[in-house]
């Protein structure tokens, strides 16, 4: 599965990455909002992890942009 990872707190995305790695699956992460809504739709993501309070687009904004695309 890949899965994309949107969380500003590097530490906190390592730990997550890393677990869901260690499960086999592939990761990428975006440090905020818009990056990754930009990765989002430039890739092929099985499912998303998404902090609630991200940079330049909250996580709530990232979601209504998925759902609506």
């Amino acid at each position: 599965m890949r899965i994309l990872v949107i969380e500003d707190d590097s530490e906190a995305a390592a730990h997550v990455s890393r677990g869901l790695r260690e499960a086999g699956h592939v990761v990428d992460h975006a440090l905020d909002g818009e990056v990754g809504l930009n990765m989002a739709g430039a890739g092929d993501y099985d499912a998303y992890v998404i902090d609630r309070m991200l940079p330049k687009l909250d996580g709530i904004q990232v979601l209504r942009e998925l759902r609506q695309s």
